[in-house]
């Protein structure tokens, strides 16, 4: 637990940060969250963050004792180095500051595992934004967490399912590690508690498996027939060049460093775990 009344800044509250955000708050931290647009300032505020408007975050900085970025880069950079590279600069001497990254970098591994020490070698120009960003954030001090496929209450494959998923891609053989948001938010936080500047974590769970299998055990969750199967290169046909980019690579992640440097027993330990909890959450709520 985290103890006394200490304080957090979030640059980007998008899904992770929305419950890692309140997960501090819970034990006693105040929280603020940087913002553009009137609407998500009253989102962040019904989850007790106060927001702060993305150009002017500066005056706020300066008392803080954590920051987590988990806004992404893009052609011309990380927007939030480009404003606020040079503080936190400063800040990193005495302050703990995150980067919410991607396993993407990693590339292509032919199913092989990758962990923190494996080389990056990302596949697309997003990935490679995300590694040249890494760079920078490493360069201030910052723990660097690289998250597998984030799932969790309102984006997983029930969700998919319920909303009418028309097909399910067959590509045996083919990887994809996950992870539930509520683990990301447990390791974020027990970094925190446990500071180890320059630090990179992989954020997943135990098992890597085809999309295919978990779209037939949430299917089987809800009792209904899971969507008809379409081979890979079929499907391929009329996929969107962004879409494609997440069937480029084929890898495992190694999740070993964040359970013995950071004492983590995952919540979810497989997608399992994890969708049978949604569903069980939604069940108990109608």
């Amino acid at each position: 637990m985290v103890i006394g009344k200490k304080s957090l800044f979030c640059f980007g509250t998008g899904y992770s940060a929305q419950v890692i955000a309140p997960a501090l708050i819970a034990q006693g931290w105040r929280v603020y969250g940087s913002y553009r647009e009137k609407e998500d300032a009253r989102a962040l505020s019904a989850i007790g963050v106060e927001p702060i408007i993305f150009e002017g975050a500066e005056s706020s900085l300066h008392n803080i004792d954590a920051i987590l970025s988990s806004v992404p880069p893009g052609k011309e950079g990380d927007p939030v180095l480009a404003r606020y590279g040079d503080i936190l600069t400063i800040k990193s001497k005495n302050t703990w500051i995150g980067y919410l990254s991607t396993t993407g970098v990693y590339g292509n591994t032919n199913g092989a595992m990758a962990n923190e020490k494996s080389i990056v070698n990302p596949s697309n120009e997003r990935s490679h934004w995300r590694a040249l960003a890494e760079k920078s954030w490493l360069k201030r001090s910052g723990h660097i967490f690289r998250l597998a496929g984030i799932y969790g209450p309102g984006r997983s494959s029930l969700d998919r399912l319920n909303a009418g998923l028309s097909r399910s891609i067959h590509y045996p053989g083919h990887l994809f590690s996950r992870i539930h948001v509520e683990d990301i938010a447990q390791t974020v936080i027990a970094s925190i508690n446990q500071p180890g500047p320059g630090s990179i974590y992989n954020v997943c769970d135990d098992e890597a498996i085809e999309q295919q299998k978990v779209e037939v055990y949430a299917a089987n969750l809800l009792g209904m027939e899971p969507p008809p199967i379409m081979s890979f290169k079929e499907a391929a046909l009329d996929m969107s060049p962004m879409v494609k980019t997440f069937w480029q690579d084929n890898r495992r992640v190694d999740n070993t460093k964040i359970k013995n440097e950071l004492g983590i027993k995952l919540i979810y330990p497989t997608f399992r775990e994890g969708l049978k909890s949604i569903h069980q959450s939604r069940q108990s709520e109608s």
